[in-house]
C-alpha cells in the first residue's frame, strides 16, 4: 500500500537523531574519556555528569570536552543541530547521548518516552509495538493515511491521542478497548467521519475525556451529537466548527446550553454572559430550522480601463454606435432556497436604466482581437446561471454599470439556503469574482422602400446617385440651422423630423471577461460572521488607441480651428461626446521633462467584496425572528 507501521516511522525518525554519530556516541572524539571510567558506570547520572566534567580538564587535546559537543547540538546554525522536525524530548536525548552514551539502549529508549509525535510520515497503521513504551502518555499521529484504529495496540497509559488529517471513516474498532485514562480525543479534518457515529461518543467508552475534537468532519445532526455528548461528565472543551451543521444560525446557542459544563466551544471561551443570553433555547429544537442567510455585497470597482477608442477623430463614421457597460460576476452554492413570500434585496441605482457610456469607433473589431463574440442574449442582472462545473455552483451577476474611474456597484443579495454540505463544500472551496466588460454596436435601422413599379423602375436607378446628393444636402443644411432659433412654423416640425436620430438594432453583446480572482472564504466556516475583501486583479494593460488626456487635446484645438470654417460647414465629430479629463490615478500626465513625455500611473483593477453569514446572539433574537416568520 506503499504505507508503513507508526513503529517503523519512529525509528526512521530516531535514526536521524544519530545518536550513535559525532557528536553524540562514543569515538576519537571523547574515547580517551570513557574508556577510563568503565568500572563508574553504575554511579548515579549526577555523579557520572559530574566525573566526566572533572575528567574534562585531563582529555587529549585531539578530543573535545564534553561542553563543546553540546554546543555543537544547540547552536541553531551547526550542522548537527536538531532537524526542524524534533521535539523537545529529541534534544534531550541527544545531549543525553553526549553526556552517558553508554546508556543509550533500546530499553532505555522505551521508557524514556512519553509523548511521540509522528506526523506527515506516511503512516497507515498503529501496530503493536507501540506497546513497548510504558510510559508512553501522548500519542499524535495527525496528518497521515489511518483509516483504521486497532485500539488493542494503543497503550493503556495514553492521555493524549491525536488522528487529525487521516482518513477514518468508523469509530467501532477504537472503541472496541479504548485507552481509559484518555483525556484528549481529536478526531477532526477526517472527512468522512459523521453522522451515524454519535453512538461512540459517550461515558461508556471515555470516561474521563476532557476535551475533543470533531471539527471538520461530516457530521450533520446536531441535536443527536448533543444528545450523546451530555452523558461526557467531564468534557469542558469542544471543538466543533466546520461541521456542516455549525453553519446553522443557532448551532453555538443551542451547543452552550445544551452542555451547561462546558468551557470553550470552537476555541473560544464561554463566558457567563454568552451563557445566560442562550438559557432556555435547548428547549426548543424546532428552532434550529431556520434557514441559513449569506449576505453577499459588491461595492466600488476601481480601476477600469477606459474604452479603447480610435485616433483618427476626424475620420471616425456616424455609425456604428458602440456602447460599453461593466458587471461584476460570483459564484454561490447550488440548492438555495427558492423564496416564498421573501423577496431577494439587490440594492441598484436609482436610475431604472444606467447610462451607457457611447464611444464610435470606425468598425466592431476596433476594440481588440481578445474580444470574443457571443450569440447569448444579455444576462438579466442578479439572475443565477447554471453551469455544469464538479464544485457545483451558480454565477450571479450584479447590473451594468458604465465606465467610471470609481464605479459604484450598489449589489447586495442575500442567499437563503437549508444545503449544509452543499454550503460547507462551497466555503472549502471558495468563489471567484470576475469583472467583465459588454461591449453593443448598434446600426441604424433600414426604413422599408416601397417596391417601383416596372416602367419608372429604370428611371429611379439613374436619378438614384443625385437623390442622395439632395438628401445629403438637406441633412448638412439641417445641421447647419441646427443652432438658429425655432421660428415655430411648419418648417421647423420638417426639420425635427429629419434630424432626428434613426432607430437602432444592435448585434449580440461582446463580452470580455478584464479579470478574475478567488476569493477564500474558510473563514465563514471556520466561524466568521463577516468576510471583507478588496480583490486586487492587478494592473491591466490596454490596447493601443487615444488616452483621454489627448482626445481631449485634440477636441480642444477643433474647437479653436472652428471659427475658420466657411458657415455652411459643419463639423460632427466637435458635436460628440469626448472622454472625461484625465484626473487622478492611472491617468497619462505631463511630465516636467518635456510636454511631449508622458508619464503613466497605473491602477490596479479592485473590486470591494463582502460576505456575511447571519448568527442569532440571543436566544431573545431568536425567539422574535421566528415569531415573524411565523
Amino acid at each position: 500500500m506503499g504505507g508503513l507501521s507508526a513503529s517503523d516511522a519512529f525509528w526512521t525518525h530516531l535514526r536521524t537523531l544519530c545518536l550513535d554519530q559525532f557528536p553524540c556516541g562514543t569515538g576519537g572524539w571523547n574515547k580517551s574519556r570513557f574508556s577510563q571510567r568503565k568500572s563508574k558506570t553504575t554511579w548515579p547520572f549526577t555523579q557520572q555528569r559530574a566525573s566526566l566534567a572533572l575528567c574534562d580538564q585531563l582529555i587529549p587535546p585531539t578530543e573535545e570536552t564534553a561542553e563543546s559537543l553540546i554546543e555543537f547540538l544547540r547552536c541553531p546554525d551547526s550542522l548537527w543541530a536538531l532537524p526542524r522536525d524534533g521535539s523537545p524530548e529529541d534534544q534531550q536525548l541527544r545531549e543525553l547521548a553526549v553526556w552517558t552514551p553508554q546508556v543509550i539502549q533500546d530499553s532505555f529508549i522505551f521508557s524514556y518516552f512519553k509523548s511521540l509525535r509522528i506526523v506527515n510520515k506516511g503512516v497507515n497503521e498503529i501496530d503493536a509495538n507501540l506497546l513497548k513504551f510504558p510510559n508512553l502518555e501522548e500519542l499524535i499521529l495527525s496528518a497521515n493515511q489511518i483509516s483504521k484504529i486497532n485500539s488493542a495496540n494503543l497503550p493503556p497509559t495514553l492521555k493524549v491521542l491525536e488522528l487529525c488529517g487521516n482518513e477514518l471513516e468508523c469509530l467501532k474498532d477504537l472503541c472496541a478497548l479504548p485507552p481509559p485514562e484518555l483525556q484528549h480525543l481529536g478526531l477532526g479534518h477526517n472527512c468522512q467521519l459523521g453522522s451515524s457515529q454519535e453512538d461512540y461518543l459517550t461515558n461508556t467508552y471515555w470516561p474521563k475525556l476532557v476535551s475533543l475534537d470533531l471539527s471538520y468532519n461530516n457530521f450533520t445532526d446536531l441535536l443527536r451529537l448533543l444528545c450523546k455528548l451530555k452523558t461526557l461528565k467531564k468534557l469542558r472543551v469542544l471543538v466543533l466548527q466546520g461541521n456542516p451543521f455549525a453553519l446553522m444560525p443557532g448551532y453555538r446557542g443551542f451547543t452552550i446550553d445544551s452542555l451547561p459544563k462546558l468551557c470553550a466551544l470552537d476555541d473560544d471561551n464561554i463566558t457567563p454572559d454568552e451563557r445566560h443570553s442562550f438559557l432556555g433555547i435547548s428547549s426548543k429544537p424546532a428552532l434550529l430550522q431556520e434557514d441559513i442567510e449569506m449576505v453577499v455585497t459588491i461595492g466600488k470597482i476601481r480601476g477600469i480601463p477606459y474604452p479603447v477608442v480610435s485616433e483618427d477623430l476626424e475620420n471616425i463614421p456616424e455609425f456604428p454606435v458602440v456602447t460599453y457597460s461593466y458587471y461584476v460576476t460570483y459564484e454561490f452554492a447550488k440548492g438555495e432556497k427558492l423564496s416564498s413570500g421573501r423577496k431577494t434585496k439587490v440594492a441598484t441605482s436609482k436610475n431604472k436604466v444606467s447610462s451607457m457610456l457611447t464611444v464610435e469607433s470606425p468598425s466592431p473589431e476596433g476594440a481588440g482581437s481578445n474580444v470574443s463574440p457571443t450569440a447569448d442574449a444579455p444576462v438579466k442582472p442578479d439572475s443565477p446561471v447554471k453551469l455544469d462545473s464538479p464544485n457545483m455552483t451558480n454565477v450571479y451577476y450584479t447590473l451594468r454599470k458604465s465606465w467610471a474611474e470609481t464605479t459604484e456597484c450598489e449589489y447586495r443579495k442575500e442567499h437563503i439556503t437549508k444545503d449544509l454540505v452543499a454550503l460547507k463544500a462551497y466555503l472549502l472551496a471558495g468563489t471567484t469574482l470576475a469583472v467583465v466588460e459588454e461591449k453593443i454596436v448598434s446600426w441604424p435601422v433600414e426604413s422599408p422602400v416601397e417596391t417601383p413599379s416596372k416602367k419608372g423602375k429604370g428611371k429611379a436607378e439613374k436619378g438614384k446617385p443625385e437623390k442622395e446628393k439632395k438628401n445629403k444636402e438637406k441633412e448638412d443644411k439641417g445641421k447647419a440651422e441646427k443652432g438658429k432659433p425655432k421660428d415655430g412654423g411648419k418648417g421647423s416640425n420638417k426639420k425635427k423630423k429629419k434630424t432626428a436620430s434613426p432607430d437602432l438594432r444592435s448585434d449580440p453583446p461582446i463580452l470580455k471577461t478584464l479579470g478574475s480572482v478567488h476569493v477564500n472564504l474558510q473563514s465563514l466556516l471556520a466561524g466568521e460572521s463577516l468576510l471583507t475583501t478588496v480583490c486586487d486583479f492587478g494592473v491591466l494593460i490596454t490596447e493601443l488607441g487615444s488616452p483621454p488626456s489627448a482626445l481631449k487635446e485634440k477636441d480642444g484645438k477643433k474647437a479653436k480651428n472652428k471659427d475658420k470654417k466657411p458657415k455652411g460647414g459643419t463639423d460632427t465629430t466637435a458635436a460628440r461626446k469626448s472622454p472625461p479629463p484625465a484626473k487622478g490615478k492611472g491617468r497619462k500626465q505631463e511630465s516636467p521633462r518635456g510636454a511631449d513625455a508622458q508619464v503613466v500611473q497605473p491602477v490596479p483593477l479592485t473590486v470591494e467584496f463582502q460576505m456575511q453569514h447571519h448568527k442569532w446572539k440571543s436566544a431573545s433574537q431568536i425567539l422574535i425572528k421566528s415569531r415573524l416568520s411565523t
